[in-house]
């Protein structure tokens, strides 16, 4: 049977070359799918550039709102973070690529699905696991980890070369310095000089790489607050004195108004919080991680609405979230975040563990005020109905109410000790301390 590839291009250096390489290699139809996920300007004149290098179709996949809504939304529900400092923004962003290549190659009767991810990356996995929980009657094909590929192009010098050859427009040198990736909750870079990871990655050289954040010793001198309304562990509105001018900018419509918020879909939260994180600094992450191949790398990350967003969804959580059952949520934020990292969102684990979230989010409603301040998101007030929090139970001061009886706490202090004693009695006598 002869092939029939839907793949997943982006416009650069690798799948171009990706492209005219599986046309000629195997006398293939190649569909060129990209998902815009947000990539902005990246996408400009990509369909031309895809059916001039040799696709019988270029089909961009508008994911957007998806990606926020199902993807995005859920994952920052379960207040997850890789790592500690990985907001997981690529992670994310290949189960809804690779679900929407998945849909166009049903659509258009395609055979196999192919990606350009390397054989020692994380992409490979999360694209091909998606593929075999969501259509295991597909051929995969990883280009990268064929003998034939790696033959004809050991590095970029021989795909540029081909490149041009070919006739394929390409505006990668040689000499590029990083590579990136970007999509609506992050900009990654890695590669290159930032391989080392002694490397500055603040230093005026690269300073220019950044796209979606200034440097925080460029931020304003002046703090700028946000409020966000949060509706069962969703953020869906937000009250700033210049978003009205932020929303026309970036072309995000509201969809209504509450006791003063303006209303906007996930897509839209997303889109005004980066900007509003972007110009004071914040969400940059310089780490060094543990690749689920094995090897570590370090990356660097732009995630500015991310951040708020974090900030503030733990905020409301703090406020009306059951103490027993955010202890077991976060006990398993680090599963919940590897399996995003490791490709398993399809996988029945995290559907699973996806159910306890939503679970936990029933009564995560309310408002949180931000403060933003050269890279610093700290918080500056909530509020909710279905606040957990009693003043006359907390307060220092007197309590003619008797909400609380700090008798009791004898009792309960001596009955939590009671182990303590009887195991240092023991030891005692054991000689043991």
């Amino acid at each position: 049977m002869k092939k029939k590839i839907v793949l997943a291009y982006s416009g650069g250096l690798d799948t171009s070359v990706l492209l005219k390489w599986l046309q000629q290699t195997y006398d293939a139809e190649v569909i060129a799918y990209c998902a815009d996920v947000g990539q902005e300007e990246e996408l400009d004149g990509l369909e031309e550039k895809a059916l001039a290098t040799g696709a019988s179709k270029c089909i961009i996949g508008d994911l957007r709102e998806e990606f926020a809504s199902d993807f995005i939304f859920p994952m920052f529900q379960a207040g997850a973070i890789y790592e500690g400092q990985y907001f997981l923004g690529t992670s994310i962003a290949r189960p809804v690529i690779a679900k929407g290549m998945i849909d166009v190659a049903r659509s258009e009767n395609c055979n196999t699905f192919a990606h350009g991810a390397t054989g020692k990356g994380n992409d490979q996995v999360r694209f091909e696991l998606t593929a075999a929980s969501l259509a295991p009657e597909l051929e995969v094909m990883a280009p990268w980890r064929m003998e034939n590929f790696r033959a004809q192009f050991p590095g970029r010098t021989e795909m540029i070369a081909y490149a041009e050859k070919e006739g394929i427009p390409v505006t990668a040198s040689v000499k590029k310095p990083y590579s990136m990736d970007r999509n609506l909750l992050h900009i990654s870079f890695e590669s290159g000089m930032l391989e080392d990871p002694w490397f500055d990655g603040t230093v005026p050289e690269v300073r220019d790489m950044y796209v979606l954040s200034v440097s925080p010793e460029d931020a304003p001198d002046k703090a700028e607050y946000v409020e966000i309304l949060f509706e069962k562990g969703d953020a869906i509105g937000l009250k700033h004195p210049e978003l009205a001018e932020l929303a026309a900018t970036l072309g995000v419509t509201s969809t209504g108004e509450r006791n003063g918020y303006t209303l906007y879909t996930p897509f839209g939260i997303m889109k005004l919080l980066n900007r509003l994180g972007g110009r004071n600094g914040i969400g940059r992450v310089d780490m060094v991680e543990n690749r689920f191949v094995g090897m570590k790398s370090r990356g660097i990350y732009e995630t500015p609405g991310g951040a708020i967003l974090y900030v503030g969804h733990r905020q409301i959580e703090s406020l009306t979230m059951d103490r027993e059952v955010m202890a077991l949520r976060d006990s398993l934020i680090p599963k919940y975040a590897q399996l995003v990292y490791n490709g398993f969102w399809f996988a029945p684990e995290r559907y699973a563990l996806q159910s306890l979230v939503t679970e936990s989010q029933k009564t995560v409603s309310g408002e949180v005020r931000l403060k933003l301040y050269k890279g610093n998101v700290m918080a500056a007030g909530r509020k909710s109905p279905l606040s957990l929090y009693r003043e006359d139970v907390a307060t220092m001061e007197a309590d003619p109410g008797k909400a609380y009886n700090q008798d009791d706490a004898t009792g309960f202090i001596r009955l939590n000790g009671l182990r303590l004693k009887t195991t240092a009695f023991r030891d005692q006598r054991a000689g043991l301390k």
